[in-house]
């Protein structure tokens, strides 16, 4: 059977997920939450999901790490140092056979202390590698953040700049680089549009690259500034304990309508608004939070706690689906539904609506 690889990006998140296999085993890495998309494409190439990889514990959204297991059998392998309560534990030089495919794995320390990447050969060509996983270590344009331990800023510094420049870069120019996010995401704020790149391209071009020097790479990293949202410490307990409910036990969005969206709110729901700006500042419910659908996975984070019901507004069908996958990527599982036919429906019932007079900037 044909070798495989298929990325999968997270719109939003900018998570990049891969499935790669041959011999009729495939292995994921970094899986999103609803992993559907994961056992189509092993079904389209003839292969059995069998090894699921974390590069570490992520803090910008559920792993689909339990999901997919519980969905195929798979095992998940993840980095030694940290005590996750699920999956095995694999060190560095653990290898794993998918047909002529020989997935490797690399100790990178540094973005986190348990974080690792995995190296792929293709065993009938040879004993070099191909392409590697990175995870946050490396990516397009950019390096891993390393402020998630403020406490040991130079030593988690100087763990990155070790595991790039003594463990990924010699693999060689020619290695094909596989990162976990892309532009846009908030594990580093140089990464580049571009989604596909060597190591040879990054050793020639990443700009933190070019700080060879260790110290002057440690002093440049513990003098970045990056935004931890408050969401991430729920992402981080998920993802160590696995304890994300699976998504078959999740309720699904259902339409409610204005008397039974009213008497939610006023039991505690939040309503979220996911309209554009004009449309909200046009008319709304007061007491609601605007979040246009777009800025839901950079922003639900930052507002939506965790203990409270979701009540979603929109005049889209569409755009309540998209909303809904969001939030469920972010861990928000408690979604009380959707107010039917959208604000209309409230303002036909008579109830009090609000506006934002506005003008054009130009």
């Amino acid at each position: 059977m044909t070798m495989f690889l298929e990325k999968n990006r997270c719109e939003g998140l900018s998570h990049l997920s891969y499935i790669i296999g041959h011999g009729g085993q495939a292995a994921v890495i970094d899986p999103r939450r609803d992993c559907g998309i994961y056992s189509e494409i092993a079904f389209r190439n003839g292969a059995a999901i069998t090894h699921i990889f974390e590069t570490h514990r992520n803090e910008d959204y559920v792993s689909g790490s339990t999901e997919l297991a519980h969905r195929t059998g798979a095992e998940i392998y993840h980095g030694r140092p940290l005590k996750f309560k699920y999956g095995n534990p694999v060190s560095h030089g653990d290898a794993f056979q998918l047909g002529d495919l020989r997935l490797q794995v690399i100790d990178t320390p540094g973005h986190t202390y348990e974080s690792i990447s995995v190296s792929v050969i293709d065993g009938s060509l040879g004993k070099e590698p191909v392409a590697v996983f990175s995870g946050d270590t490396l990516c397009s344009g950019d390096v891993g953040r390393t402020d998630f331990f403020p406490d040991q800023a130079d030593e988690v510094a100087g763990l990155l700049y070790d595991s790039i420049f003594d463990k990924l870069l010699p693999l060689g120019d020619h290695v094909i680089l596989l990162p976990a996010h892309g532009a846009g995401s908030v594990c580093g704020s140089g990464m580049a549009e571009r989604e596909f790149t060597t190591l040879g391209y990054e050793r020639l071009n990443n700009p933190v690259l070019k700080l060879v020097d260790r110290q002057k790479f440690i002093e440049h990293k513990i003098n970045e500034h990056h935004y931890k949202p408050p969401y991430f410490k729920q992402m981080e307990k998920f993802n160590l304990e696995g304890s994300a409910p699976i998504l078959g036990s999740v309720s699904q969005a259902a339409p409610r309508d204005a008397d039974h969206f009213e008497t939610a709110m006023q039991n505690g729901m939040i309503a979220l608004d996911i309209r554009s700006v004009e449309a909200f500042a046009g008319a709304f419910i007061p007491g609601s939070l605007a979040i246009p659908c777009d800025m839901v996975p950079a922003y639900a984070g930052w507002f939506l706690p965790y203990d409270q019901p979701i009540g979603i507004i929109s005049d889209h069908f569409e755009d309540i689906q998209k909303a809904v996958r969001h939030l469920l990527r972010l861990g928000y599982d408690k979604i009380e539904g959707y107010l039917e036919s959208g604000l209309s429906a409230w303002e036909v019932s008579g109830r009090p609506y609000d506006r934002i007079p506005a003008v054009h900037a130009a």
